[in-house]
């Protein structure tokens, strides 16, 4: 049985990048953010995870709105990042687990959902954004990457509900890799903010703690609303709570919150953190 430690659910805007190239992280505007990983890095020195399945958002690094999946999983041996054009340092690459990704692939299939395989992948900052919060100080990545895209760009978007229903099928495949790998969960994106238009600079703390507060337990409540809906209560780009939605469906039952942070604002976005932790399967079932 696959063995899933439990997750991280955090914000993936370029703007936290920009902080960690200029060493400003313990500077006023950002300190109340970036301390809010201390717990995730107790964690994961005791967790000590081999493998990340991560769900975001690619933000035009691979996809654009001439092809846009909308869900895609990729399938490569190693994922590299590259510039996007936010002026951030290229980040080394992150080294894949292509038995896990086809594992994950198949199991979509199986479950009916209609998902692009990438064996190529570039990976942008909603992955890298994540790991370097997680594993500072430049050395090698200690985790392998099973990225999984989801769309928040072309619409029609998909379904809160229909994301939640795609994490769960992913839970499914990881409760069924026999592979001794600890596997952890990560959802990044959000929360509210919107970067353009007349909303620019929106954020709606209501909403957002509305998501914080049920996520864990009760995470139908988040897919009650449509996608529009979604950009209507958090922003445009809000709707990336999506990510959130689906890693939180693969966690499946037995996770407990183990610490959250919630600041705002963070470069115009409402910026929040959530540690989940799982129990193991044999407490589960005593």
């Amino acid at each position: 049985m696959g063995n899933v430690i439990g997750g991280l659910l955090t914000s993936h805007v370029p703007g936290i990048g920009g902080a960690i190239a200029r060493g400003v992280e313990k500077d006023p505007y950002w300190a109340p953010f970036f301390d809010g990983f201390d717990p995730v890095h107790d964690w994961l020195a005791e967790a000590k995870p081999d493998v990340a399945v991560v769900f975001y958002n690619d933000h035009g690094l691979n996809f654009f709105l001439d092809k846009m999946p909308t869900f895609a999983v990729g399938a490569a041996a190693s994922y590299r990042n590259a510039d996007e054009g936010w002026g951030l340092p290229v980040q080394r690459e992150i080294q894949g687990d292509t038995a896990l990704s086809w594992h994950i692939i198949e199991q979509l299939v199986a479950d009916e959902f209609d998902v692009t395989t990438c064996q190529s992948m570039l990976v942008d900052h909603a992955v890298v954004v994540p790991f370097q919060l997680c594993w500072p100080g430049g050395n090698a990545w200690p985790v392998r990457l099973v990225p999984i895209a989801l769309n928040t760009v072309q619409h029609p978007l998909p379904s809160p509900k229909r994301c939640l229903a795609m994490g769960c099928a992913v839970g499914r495949a990881l409760e069924r890799w026999q592979g001794p790998e600890r596997i952890m969960v990560m959802g990044t994106g959000g929360l509210s903010h919107q970067l353009d238009g007349q909303r620019a600079g929106f954020i709606n703390q209501t909403y957002d703690r509305f998501c914080m507060d049920n996520i864990v337990h009760d995470p139908d409540a988040l897919t009650r609303i449509s996608a529009l809906d979604i950009i209507e209560e958090a922003g445009s780009q809000g709707v990336e709570i999506i990510n959130w939605i689906a890693a939180r469906g693969a966690l499946g039952e037995g996770v407990t919150e183990r610490s959250r942070n919630y600041h705002i604002p963070i470069s115009n976005t409402a910026a929040a953190t959530m540690l989940l932790t799982k129990e193991p399967a044999e407490a589960m079932a005593a």
